[in-house]
């Protein structure tokens, strides 16, 4: 059966008694061919306040671009975000996560409201970036996530600086260790441009995880912000998101279980945040697949810890970029995970796909790994041999254990609601059709 490439809006706006729809968009310049084409909605989150966001326009509007080529009608529309980077240690912060959902809301009901036939969401800011894969799977049209890519690192005394070396500058200096014009030296030089935090923090942490997941192409979000091969990432998305929309891909049928563990091991094998257990969790409940915190404890124990990436390594997202990217972790990232990490989203010309590995930019081969698969949890990636903070010894700090007590509650906030997609059983299925119903929060 050939699927509709106009499945949605058709109803929008053909027929005489569309013509008022007609005319409004012609108002704002789209023409009678425009509209005889599928509507492709472009979300992005651009924002004037934080770095992460800041390139969101111009990838748009390569986006777009390839839509174009592809024989497609971009709309673009946008959203907001809350910059943790910015809002940490204020009363901001309390808007954080909250902004997730007002993200995902929004692209949602813009894509509900206008019958878009498919969707590309850029995000940049970590938040942003779970909001448009839990967007897509809602909607459950055909799309694809790009993430808009990680700054690229500082420079200063001949160390390669992120946002973590002036977290670190401001305790030095609040305990007489560091003076105030070395501090404004390193203020000013560890975030040099367009991009989210360059360590495998919550936003690289994602962007990674959802390469892995497979609703961004393999290579794709690795591409720092202001590489010169970003805008052609952009417009390769516009093109690809046309191809998925013309076989009928849609995000339920890649969200799957074992998609998820792919996430999930791509997270560990790269020492990501915890935060992606809040997030992955979240995702999968509005795909209907049932995960639990029990999961990412259960893949850690067999996964490797291949990449030495800041805020515990030592490299930076620009160079695990140059060493191959994810492709390459992929590779190792567990004896069953790894021989599933290919994405349903494949570029056409693969050169992003494929990167060759390029020895001491931060990889470690799965035969040396720097940390091996190990029979104990290790989601918490703070945790030292005891369990406790390194360092701190078996009476310190316990805030590993913490931590999960508070990832497992919100486990159990998220098992408590109801599924927008229903959920999924079995743990290979592709099958939007067998999700169960579950009726949708008011």
């Amino acid at each position: 059966m050939t699927f509709d490439p106009r499945h949605k809006s058709r109803t929008l706006l053909e027929g005489p008694d569309r013509a008022g729809a007609r005319s409004m968009m012609k108002a704002v310049g789209f023409t009678d061919e425009d509209l005889s084409r599928p509507l492709v909605g472009v979300a992005h989150c651009w924002i004037e306040v934080t770095p992460c966001n800041f390139n969101h326009r111009k990838l748009a509007e390569k986006v777009k671009e390839g839509v174009r080529a592809a024989g497609g009608t971009p709309i673009e529309f946008n959203t907001i975000t809350v910059t943790d980077g910015i809002a940490m240690g204020t009363e901001g912060m309390k808007a954080s996560l909250i902004s997730r959902e007002n993200v995902a809301d929004a692209v949602e009901l813009v894509a509900r409201g206008h019958l878009f036939d498919a969707v590309v969401g850029i995000s940049g800011c970590d938040k942003t970036i779970p909001a448009m894969v839990m967007a897509l799977a809602r909607l459950n049209l055909p799309g694809l996530m790009l993430y808009g890519g990680s700054i690229m690192y500082g420079e200063y005394q001949g160390r390669r600086l992120t946002i973590q070396d002036v977290f670190e500058a401001v305790g030095a200096f609040n305990s007489g260790k560091m003076s105030a014009a070395e501090l404004k030296e390193i203020e000013n030089r560890a975030c040099p441009g367009a991009g989210a935090c360059g360590g495998q923090f919550t936003a690289n942490t994602m962007s990674t995880a959802f390469e892995m997941l497979g609703v961004s192409p393999m290579g794709f979000n690795g591409v720092p912000a202001m590489d010169s091969s970003k805008e052609e990432v952009a417009f390769q998305c516009g093109r690809l998101v046309l191809d998925l929309l013309r076989k009928g891909v849609t995000p339920r049928q890649i969200i799957t279980r074992k998609a998820l563990e792919n996430a999930i091991a791509g997270v560990m094998a790269t020492g990501g945040s915890t935060n992606a257990v809040l997030h992955l969790l979240a995702v999968a409940r509005e795909a209907g697949v049932r995960l639990s915190i029990d999961d990412f404890d259960r893949i850690s124990r067999k996964t490797p810890l291949l990449a030495d990436l800041k805020p515990w390594g030592r490299f930076t997202a620009p160079e695990m970029y140059k060493a191959g990217g994810m492709a390459v972790v992929a590779k190792g990232a567990g004896p069953d995970e790894s021989q599933r990490a290919r994405a349903r989203l494949r570029p056409g010309g693969g050169r992003f796909r494929g990167r060759e590995e390029r020895k001491g930019q931060g990889r470690r081969r799965d035969r040396d790994p720097l940390r091996r698969a190990q029979g104990r949890p290790r989601h918490a990636r703070d945790a030292g041999g005891d369990g406790c903070a390194p360092g701190s010894g078996a009476g310190g700090f316990r805030g590993p254990d913490n931590r999960r007590a508070v990832l497992r509650s919100h486990a159990r906030v998220h098992a408590s609601r109801p599924s927008r997609a229903g959920t999924r059983s079995s743990s290979t299925s592709n099958d939007v059709g067998s999700t169960s119903s579950f009726p949708r929060p008011s």
